[in-house]
Protein backbone atom coordinates (compact mmCIF):
# COMPACT_ATOMS: atom_id res chain seq x y z
CA UNK A 1 0.00 0.00 0.00
CA UNK A 2 1.28 3.45 -0.91
CA UNK A 3 2.06 5.75 2.02
CA UNK A 4 -0.08 8.88 2.19
CA UNK A 5 1.82 12.06 1.36
CA UNK A 6 1.92 14.76 4.00
CA UNK A 7 -0.23 17.83 3.46
CA UNK A 8 2.89 19.95 3.09
CA UNK A 9 4.40 17.65 0.43
CA UNK A 10 1.14 17.53 -1.51
CA UNK A 11 0.70 21.30 -1.33
CA UNK A 12 4.30 21.82 -2.46
CA UNK A 13 3.73 19.53 -5.43
CA UNK A 14 0.57 21.49 -6.29
CA UNK A 15 2.65 24.67 -6.38
CA UNK A 16 5.15 22.98 -8.72
CA UNK A 17 2.31 21.84 -10.98
CA UNK A 18 0.86 25.33 -11.13
CA UNK A 19 4.23 26.80 -12.08
CA UNK A 20 4.66 24.22 -14.86
CA UNK A 21 1.13 24.79 -16.16
CA UNK A 22 1.70 28.55 -16.27
CA UNK A 23 4.74 28.03 -18.48
CA UNK A 24 3.74 28.68 -22.11
CA UNK A 25 6.22 25.99 -23.25
CA UNK A 26 4.26 23.24 -21.46
CA UNK A 27 2.44 21.13 -24.05
CA UNK A 28 -1.27 20.48 -23.95
CA UNK A 29 -0.69 16.78 -23.21
CA UNK A 30 1.65 17.63 -20.35
CA UNK A 31 -0.82 20.22 -19.03
CA UNK A 32 -3.61 17.64 -19.02
CA UNK A 33 -1.45 15.13 -17.16
CA UNK A 34 -0.44 17.82 -14.65
CA UNK A 35 -4.08 18.84 -14.21
CA UNK A 36 -5.09 15.24 -13.48
CA UNK A 37 -2.30 14.89 -10.93
CA UNK A 38 -3.24 18.22 -9.39
CA UNK A 39 -6.89 17.22 -9.08
CA UNK A 40 -5.91 14.12 -7.09
CA UNK A 41 -3.64 16.19 -4.86
CA UNK A 42 -6.39 18.77 -4.23
CA UNK A 43 -8.74 15.97 -3.18
CA UNK A 44 -6.08 14.54 -0.84
CA UNK A 45 -5.36 17.96 0.68
CA UNK A 46 -9.05 18.62 1.24
CA UNK A 47 -9.46 15.27 2.99
CA UNK A 48 -6.46 15.97 5.22
CA UNK A 49 -7.77 19.42 6.09
CA UNK A 50 -11.15 17.92 7.00
CA UNK A 51 -9.44 15.32 9.21
CA UNK A 52 -7.48 18.10 10.92
CA UNK A 53 -10.68 20.13 11.41
CA UNK A 54 -12.40 17.17 13.06
CA UNK A 55 -9.43 16.61 15.39
CA UNK A 56 -9.25 20.32 16.21
CA UNK A 57 -12.97 20.41 16.96
CA UNK A 58 -12.65 17.37 19.24
CA UNK A 59 -9.72 18.89 21.11
CA UNK A 60 -11.49 22.21 21.46
CA UNK A 61 -14.61 20.46 22.74
CA UNK A 62 -12.57 18.54 25.29
CA UNK A 63 -10.92 21.72 26.50
CA UNK A 64 -14.24 23.51 26.82
CA UNK A 65 -15.80 20.63 28.76
CA UNK A 66 -12.76 20.16 31.00
CA UNK A 67 -11.97 16.67 29.71
CA UNK A 68 -8.42 15.48 29.12
CA UNK A 69 -7.22 14.43 25.67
Amino acid sequence: MKKKETFEASFGRLQEILTKMENPDTSLDDSLALYAEGAKLVKSCMQQLEEARVKFTAITGELESGEEA
